[in-house]
């Protein structure tokens, strides 16, 4: 399977969604706005995407099954390839009117990551990967940063909104990144996040409480974009793991160090 030629046409998919959703901005309606867990919001906006993204993807791919946010009706996992589906990573902000949401899509054959697809909306800004074919933001290449050195990097993060039993910790945490790099920023996008690390914007995110539709396609972009990813504290794959440090890979050593310190 040539998963570049399939990365180009998921691209063009996530666009349409896209385009759904920047339409939907426009006149967005806050009383359909539902809540799915504490502080944990979902709109009709995210359905209809996610219903949108099934069906052209079902097209492209007949034989994979789906991983999706909002449990469309019909899409259930398959044996080998699987569609792992955020239609609005960023729904907080989309509710508010803050300009910072995507689109992320990505497939995995087994536990591999195959094709990666994040399209941020309003910036207009489609980055893409397939295993072995790097790594491209609107069909330009990207690397990740070449900072060595902590002091030099700009971090990306999450702040937890539920499941607070590691809060203090991660505060430690955070203590420690003010004090040892140029700034913490928090986008509220964990795919537009992993999207600014494999385009040198960001040198490193962390997370915890993540799920695989939030990183999956972002961790194929920095891969891809010649970064490192895995779990907080060691190095298995972070897809299913609940949480991810993605860093340029010059870094990510330094970063582990931390983490390792104040994450029990």
């Amino acid at each position: 399977m040539d998963f570049n030629q399939l990365s180009l046409q998921v691209a063009e998919v996530a666009r349409r969604a896209g385009q759904f959703i920047r339409q939907e901005a426009t006149s967005f309606d806050l009383g359909r706005v539902q809540s799915k867990g504490l502080h944990d919001l979902v709109s009709y906006v995210d359905q209809q995407s996610e219903k949108q993204l099934v069906d052209e993807l079902r097209q492209l791919l007949p034989e994979a099954g789906f991983i999706t946010e909002e449990g469309t009706e019909g899409a259930e996992r398959a044996e080998e390839f699987n569609w792992i589906i955020d239609p609005l990573d960023g729904t907080t902000n989309f509710i508010h009117g803050l300009p910072a949401y995507c689109v992320s899509i990505a497939l995995i054959q087994g536990m591999e990551l195959v094709v990666g697809v994040v399209y941020e909306i309003t910036r207009d800004e489609c980055f893409r990967a397939s295993l072995g074919g790097g790594a491209f933001c609107n069909e330009k290449p990207i690397h990740v940063s070449a900072a060595t050195d902590l002091h030099n990097t700009l971090i990306a993060t999450g702040f937890p909104y539920y499941n607070f039993d590691k809060l203090d910790g991660y505060l430690k945490i955070l203590s420690q990144f003010m004090q040892n790099t140029q700034g913490i920023r928090r986008v509220g996008s964990a795919a537009m996040d992993l999207a600014y690390v494999a385009a040198g914007r960001f040198d490193c995110y962390f997370e915890f409480n993540i799920n695989s539709y939030d990183v999956a396609a972002g961790i194929l972009l920095v891969r891809e974009a010649g970064g490192r990813v895995t779990q907080f504290t060691k190095d298995g794959e972070p897809i299913f793991s609940r949480e991810v440090v993605a860093t340029n890979g010059h870094i990510h050593d330094a970063t582990q160090d931390i983490i390792r310190k104040y994450w029990v």
